[in-house]
């Protein structure tokens, strides 16, 4: 007997291909079978492997464990043996060891392509991203006999992308449907950047071979990160209703409920995951995410410490923690976390996420000098993994105020969508646009969404760059657009963001920041749509920037220097707007709202054609979800002392107040 093979003959091998043959259609009867071979043969390990996978998929994942024990012991080398105990801890949120069985069993037989594909989920949901796609590359390549995709599938393994994309190409060009070969090149895609290219082959792939699940997951996932998750909960209804116990499903149904501003669904996922793989680090944090959200935050907490109990080392659970802004860290927590940053192995990401955190915690303690470093240190490391250059943002905006005069939207008016719907706030982060929106959200006419990325999604289509280094047509091919194509435009963003309105109130919010470069599209395909512009001193909201992690965008917040000379193209290009849309934008200064509330709340609403509500005084009470690093603050009285709080850490700020320039004197437009 080999380690690879347990030879059978005559009536046991009809018997056992016959129980193999009921596993997926009658679980119970192929236990049955798989007994009644084991009570003439005791301790045939082939008997005994499809006992064991029938008990499994029965719910019996403990029972085939027991099972599998003896058979392991007697053949440590059979990689089938090692599979199937790594579903069984799978299935019993075992994920250390199911990782480590299903690892053991691809070593042995690297063709196991349901190893490899389990492996990648447990590797998911344990927050290795990198090891998780390096198993779905080998899950490809085993997928597959066809020498051509075999070298490709070598080439994608080893991260050999250009190699892999220049042997895919031509295969495809002869074998147009073949559905292994369009995954594979969308793999390539994806790693790439090429999301849009992607989604477009797996489209195509899961039309060729609609039961193709991985295919359809890779789609659902390409779908989440385009923003498009409405249509990536189609695909995931669609996988579990087939798999409904499968967690990397799941997991990633319940953050697209979460982007779709279904919380308490995705709450509810998490619940039912974490009962099942209570050990998983990621998931704890991603469930805290939920819940801070719809502002349970003792909830929230505790999911978060779950997570650091379970991985110390996790960075980003130490910074959530730090993020809520209403946490004090205790000197253990302090010392845990200095630990981890002595060590050598922790990740890149843990580490600038260890340091934002204790940055935080020493603010807090009232150490600036030592505060400083860590963020310092932090933003550094974050910089060196983003791709950000600040002369595009002046381009853009040098660009922009050349092409969008006064005159061209003269010669547009009443262009667009004439649906007054959208309240666009605009501005950089951490300037007081939270308190705006919850300010605003606190009207009876007012829903309050989140920080929407459609009107970027529309502007970078329009541009049709597919790669960094080709150049963008936005926002000159504006001048090529028709009334027709505008109007098109601004009812396909209302369609869009659609899914994201509860409530039925006629107005809603829009508090992506970003959106103060595209104020000129909103005016073409939205005329009637209301813009106000949070801004706050340069310094007060540099240093805020600087000092957060930001999950997502915000690339020019981690250099000072660069956030300076950003905010300067900020403010230049909202005085643009100012001089070609006269009136259009109204500016709330943060500070002017800390000093009169009332006042500057009054101002707002007239803006917004809206009548003055006491309850957007009283915002704090409102217990809608909030989404941002500000959502506990919102949640409490406005109060003064974050206005000046810069000022401790002035000493550190030249390279700041250098980029700014003249923004420094002239930002809130009274030099």
């Amino acid at each position: 007997m080999t380690q690879d093979t347990i030879p059978t003959t005559g009536t046991l091998a009809t018997a056992l291909a016959h129980a193999a043959g009921l596993l997926s259609q009658d679980p119970a009867l192929a236990e049955s079978q798989a007994r009644e071979i084991l009570r003439v043969m005791p301790g045939h390990p082939e008997a005994a492997l499809l006992l064991a996978a029938a008990l499994r998929r029965q719910g019996g994942a403990e029972a085939a464990l027991t099972v599998l024990e003896p058979v392991i012991r007697g053949q440590p080398n059979w990689p089938p043996v090692h599979q199937e105990a790594g579903l069984a801890l799978a299935d019993l949120g075992l994920g250390r060891a199911a990782i480590a069985a299903l690892s053991r069993a691809v070593a042995l037989d690297s063709r196991l392509t349901g190893a490899w594909g389990v492996l990648a989920d447990q590797l998911a949901l344990a927050g290795d991203e990198a090891g998780a796609e390096g198993a779905r590359a080998q899950q490809i390549r085993a997928s597959t006999s066809d020498p051509a995709l075999l070298e490709a599938g070598a080439a994608l393994c080893d991260n050999r992308l250009a190699v892999a994309e220049r042997l895919l190409k031509p295969y495809l060009a002869r074998h147009p449907t073949n559905a292994a070969a369009i995954r594979m090149l969308a793999e390539v895609a994806a790693r790439l950047g090429r999301n849009e290219d992607a989604e477009t082959l797996l489209a195509r792939c899961v039309q060729l071979a609609p039961g193709f699940a991985e295919a359809r997951h890779n789609h659902a996932t390409i779908l989440y990160r385009l923003n498009r998750s409405e249509e990536a909960l189609g695909q995931l209804d669609w996988l579990l209703a087939r798999d409904p116990r499968h967690p990397g499903y799941r997991n990633l149904k319940a953050a697209a409920l979460g982007r779709v501003g279904d919380y308490e669904g995705a709450i509810a996922l998490y619940d039912d995951l974490l009962k099942a793989w209570p050990d998983q680090p990621k998931a704890w944090m991603s469930y805290g995410h939920s819940l801070k959200t719809v502002g349970r935050q003792a909830d929230c907490i505790a999911a978060y410490r779950r997570a650091i109990a379970l991985s110390p080392e996790l960075g980003e659970a130490w910074w959530s923690l730090a993020n809520l802004k209403t946490v004090r860290f205790a000197d253990d927590d302090v010392a845990a976390m200095e630990a981890q940053l002595a060590r050598s192995d922790i990740t890149g990401e843990d580490r600038f996420h260890l340091h934002f955190a204790l940055g935080k915690a020493l603010e807090d303690a009232g150490e600036p000098e030592r505060s400083f470093g860590h963020y310092r240190d932090g933003a550094a490391l974050r910089r060196a993994m983003i791709d950000y250059d600040a002369d595009s943002t002046g381009a853009h905006a040098a660009r922009s105020k050349a092409v969008l005069t006064r005159s061209f939207f003269a010669a547009r008016e009443g262009w667009g969508s004439p649906a007054p719907d959208p309240i666009f706030i605009v501005g950089l982060p951490r300037s007081g646009s939270t308190l705006i929106e919850q300010i605003l959200a606190s009207h009876s006419a007012v829903e309050g969404t989140m920080e929407l990325p459609d009107i970027i999604s529309i502007a970078r289509r329009l541009g049709g760059r597919q790669r960094r280094d080709q150049p963008s047509a936005y926002p000159e091919v504006l001048e090529t657009l028709d009334a027709e194509a505008c109007r098109a435009l601004g009812e396909e963003y209302l369609d869009r963001t659609r899914i994201q309105r509860k409530l039925g109130r006629p107005l809603f919010i829009d508090k992506m920041p970003n959106n103060f470069a595209h104020v000129g599209l909103i005016q073409l395909i939205l005329p009637r749509a209301r813009i106000i512009d949070a801004r706050r001193h340069p310094l007060g909201c540099g240093f805020s920037a600087f000092k957060q992690h930001f999950a997502r965008g915000q690339t020019f917040s981690y250099d000072l220097t660069e956030l300076g000379r950003y905010y300067a193209d900020y403010v230049a290009l909202m005085a643009h707007w100012d001089a070609a849309l006269p009136g259009r934008v109204h500016r709330v200064i943060y500070e002017r709202m800390v000093a009169d509330p009332e006042a500057q709340v009054r101002r707002l609403l007239e803006h917004c054609g809206l009548p003055f509500e006491p309850a957007c005084l009283t915002f704090y009470e409102n217990d809608r979800a909030v989404r941002t690093a500000s959502s506990e603050q919102v949640r409490r009285p406005i109060f003064t002392e974050a206005v000046d709080h810069w000022r401790a850490y002035e000493p550190w700020l030249d390279p700041l107040k250098a980029a700014l320039g003249p923004a420094l004197a002239s930002w809130d437009g009274s030099a």
